[in-house]
């Protein structure tokens, strides 16, 4: 995706991001080098490349199935806009096309995964449904116990594990789910405003991933404005370290945010 110029952060606003932003890229599997040990790979459609080519990889390495879940939903432009800008994958035809449907020309074409091992469910619009919808497709494939890696966009991670717990909260057998955002994104001060360190291609432009970290967190919340149980039922409860909870109240003091992309 293009990036774009945001300007200087401060420091300590920085860190208050990068800190918000590890937690909600939740990895089980952070500093393990070697492919998962897991059953199957769940990808959750998203527009984030080396998200996609992280859960790909993974499912070819081990040569196990590989889930994609996702319809047409109001983000769905963003995929159609990464995959159009990317040097091998734009010559695959997308516009008026499901995410799960694309992510799979990626997995066949370029992955080399077989189709009889690339699982498409291409209904969900949003977080719940593909979470609903990949646990009834596990269901009727008679995958419902084991490790399943769940992989998804960073900032949406954590939500989309407490996600999959609510849904399997009352089932008598459910799989072992193991998270996996494929990298964890981290922000830096660059000679022309703030840019992502390390990997940098395929990603969010700044202002929109700053936009989807602050807006994510109140959607975790247990309470009767979040998503939680005490609120709309629509995530397991999640626990808020001490050290994320400073970090959101730095964010919000921070002027810069404030004042020159209204962010929060």
């Amino acid at each position: 995706m293009e990036q774009t110029h945001f300007p200087i952060l401060p420091d300590a606003t920085l860190a208050a991001i990068n800190t918000v932003g590890e937690w909600l890229a939740q990895d089980d599997l952070s500093g393990s080098r070697q492919p998962p040990d897991v059953d199957a790979v769940i990808l959750a459609g998203n527009a984030v490349i080396p998200t996609i080519e992280a859960a790909c990889r993974i499912a070819a390495q081990r040569e196990i199935p590989l889930l994609i879940s996702g319809g047409i939903g109001h983000s769905t432009t963003f995929l159609y806009a990464a995959i159009g800008s990317h040097p091998r994958y734009h010559t695959l035809q997308v516009e008026g096309r499901a995410e799960a449907s694309i992510l799979a020309d990626v997995a066949r074409a370029f992955w080399q995964i077989p189709e009889a091992r690339v699982w498409v469910e291409d209904r969900s619009t949003n977080c719940g449904e593909n979470a609903r919808f990949s646990w009834n497709m596990l269901k009727e494939r008679q995958r419902t116990s084991g490790r399943v890696l769940v992989v998804q966009d960073p900032t949406m991670q954590r939500r989309t594990m407490a996600t999959f717990a609510r849904v399997c909260r009352d089932e008598p057998l459910s799989p072992q789910w193991i998270s996996h955002p494929g990298f964890t994104p981290a922000l830096q001060n660059g000679t022309e405003g703030v840019e992502f360190s390390g990997v940098n291609a395929g990603l969010w432009p700044v202002d929109r991933y700053l936009s989807l970290v602050l807006g994510e967190l109140p959607r975790l919340y247990d309470d009767v404005n979040g998503y939680g149980p005490a609120g709309r039922d629509f995530i397991a409860h999640v626990a808020f370290p001490e050290a994320v909870t400073a970090a959101w109240i730095q964010l919000q003091q921070d002027p810069v945010l404030k004042v020159a992309r209204k962010i929060i």
